[in-house]
């Protein structure tokens, strides 16, 4: 879903008309006295309120953020160099500390990306600029009178690899940080600025990174653990969570050799089973993009790369030209495909909480894709599927639920195994529309938990439907899962059921639908045959 922006506000000037004459003394103690009312009725407006700054001191520099609703919230807070000219197509490189006092109380540049539909419902991502390397947090604003350091949640937003910002309202961390909880968003770099490869940078260095995107989240995660204690938040605790390609995100950076010790807990929303791009492939892609922005192919040189502007590039990075939404093997950041460094253990052995929606398909329809369509062209191959969906007769709906198995049912089962192996795994399938969206979607789209999980309903303006309170209330029990997981514990709460472990030989998720239930078995023989048949035919193998 996308919602434009909000209109730019306007000063009173802006608005025309005459320049008021001095007021007189009695008319200046009048105004005195109403602003001073209207100044204590703004505090008893309900929302957020602006409170005094909040400064804190890093090894980076001071920062000075704003104290809302009694959290301390910093914005626009860099944790690189800014990836431009030279920089651009290197790995991040580190910030020297600044001098004085660093404004932190509004959002950075998103990374440079065509405007489009966030399918989690984001909304417009704001100025645009290829120096994007920004992160934003949300802490206690009294951080000494906590009883200690508190646990870190650093969230990776989604978007195809090519799309979307931290920034973003519907990912506005004040409801987790009143859970306990720092609260961390980030950007990272999108699109071919992010992931990208080319015959003139291979000759500078033939193994050299190309995952540039996935680099930043590491560098993020590192600054993270270097400076977060000056927030309240504990270095020794930090879950990295994320949606859709965030998601798929978190599962490389628990692979990622350069990423390890830097994740104590994951979660996983949404990840896609597609495989990843071959180094060859990745090249070939910067070659057709360099030809589109009328460079000499695979002979343009770096300077002559990096010299095309960032907004022309992105432009063009069309069919053929883009790599999105998948990861490139080959570099030291993703040596490996997802699934064979998972099937090796060479991941991280972190607890895991993984998981989808009902209604995943709603990413191909967002995408021009039919689902009955791509389910036609398997041809004779479809009379396999008829078994696994017993009931399902409508060419339509059989395609929307195939593909949302295909692509992210059966992957989180399929790495649930696998780090279930090395770590304690919960698995979840979120099936709670509002209540006055019900009988109008088959189900939860893309995206559509990420406003439950953050708190961000009536915030994010992103939902089609108002909330009920009954919404609401279901929406916090989601949250305080999700806080509890990151705090340390299981994703328990006293208002629901246990949540059990997931495991190869005892599969169970817990299904939030009209209420929690944990589910014994959820759809074990269509997801281990779906699992069975995607190996054979080597999706699961990992880079195409």
């Amino acid at each position: 879903m996308h919602h434009p922006a909000a209109p730019a506000r306007r000063s009173p000037a802006a608005c025309g008309g005459a320049e008021p004459a001095w007021p007189t003394r009695g008319l200046r103690q009048s105004l005195a006295q109403l602003a001073l009312l209207l100044s204590l009725l703004v505090l008893w407006l309900p929302g957020a309120r602006a409170e005094a700054g909040a400064t804190v001191q890093t090894a980076a520099g001071r920062l000075q953020g704003r104290v809302v609703d009694g959290l301390a919230v910093f914005r626009g807070i860099p944790y690189a160099r800014a990836p431009v000219g030279a920089l651009r197509w290197q790995p991040p490189q580190a910030l020297p500390p600044w001098r004085g006092v660093r404004e932190a109380g509004t959002n950075g540049a998103a990374c440079t990306q065509t405007p489009g539909p966030s399918l989690e419902g984001g909304g417009d991502p704001g100025p645009l600029s290829e120096d994007c390397l920004f992160l934003n947090i949300w802490a206690p604003a009294d951080a000494a009178a906590a009883p200690g350091p508190r646990p870190v949640l650093v969230w990776l937003h989604g978007g195809a690899l090519v799309l979307g910002a931290g920034g973003l309202d519907i990912y506005d961390g004040a409801a987790l940080a009143r859970q306990g909880l720092v609260v961390v968003t980030l950007n990272y770099r999108l699109g071919p600025l992010g992931y990208f490869n080319h015959p003139a940078l291979e000759a500078r260095s033939p193994d050299g990174a190309m995952n540039f995107g996935l680099l930043d989240q590491i560098a993020a995660l590192r600054w993270v653990q270097r400076h977060i204690a000056a927030f309240g938040g504990d270095p020794r605790q930090i879950t990295v969570a994320g949606q859709s390609a965030g998601a798929q995100s978190v599962l490389a950076l628990l692979a990622a050799p350069p990423a390890r010790g830097l994740v104590q807990r994951a979660i996983v929303q949404s990840a896609y089973g597609i495989p990843s791009h071959s180094r060859a492939q990745a090249r070939a892609a910067g070659v057709r993009l360099a030809s589109a922005v009328g460079l000499p192919g695979a002979r343009a040189s770096l300077t002559q790369l990096r010299r095309v502007p960032a907004a022309q590039l992105v432009a063009q990075a069309g069919p053929g030209r883009s790599l999105a939404p998948s990861l490139i093997v080959g570099d030291a950041a993703m040596p490996q495909a997802l699934l064979p460094a998972f099937q090796a253990g060479r991941q991280a052995a972190v607890p895991l909480l993984i998981g989808s929606t009902s209604h995943e398909a709603s990413v191909a329809l967002a995408f021009g894709l039919q689902p009955a369509v791509l389910v036609q062209q398997l041809g004779a191959a479809r009379i396999l599927l008829a078994p696994l969906y017993p009931g399902v007769t409508d060419e339509a709906e059989l395609g929307r639920q195939v593909v949302r198995d295909v692509a992210f049912t059966a992957f989180a089962r399929r790495i649930a195994v696998l780090q279930s192996r090395r770590a304690p795994v919960w698995r979840y399938h979120f099936d709670r529309l509002p209540e006055a969206a019900r009988g109008t979607q088959p189900g939860v789209a893309h995206g559509g938990e990420v406003p439950a999980v953050f708190g961000t309903g009536d915030l994010c303006r992103c939902l089609a439907v108002p909330l009920s309170d009954a919404d609401r209330q279901a929406w916090q029990r989601v949250s305080a899962r999700w806080a509890a997981f990151a705090r340390g514990g299981p994703p328990d709460t006293a208002a629901g059921p246990a949540w059990p472990r997931d495991s190869r030989w005892q599969p169970v998720v817990l299904e939030f639908g009209e209420t929690e239930a944990v589910v014994p078995d959820f759809m074990r023989q269509r997801l281990d045959t779906l699992v069975a048949g995607l190996a054979l035919a080597g999706w699961f193998a990992g880079s195409r």
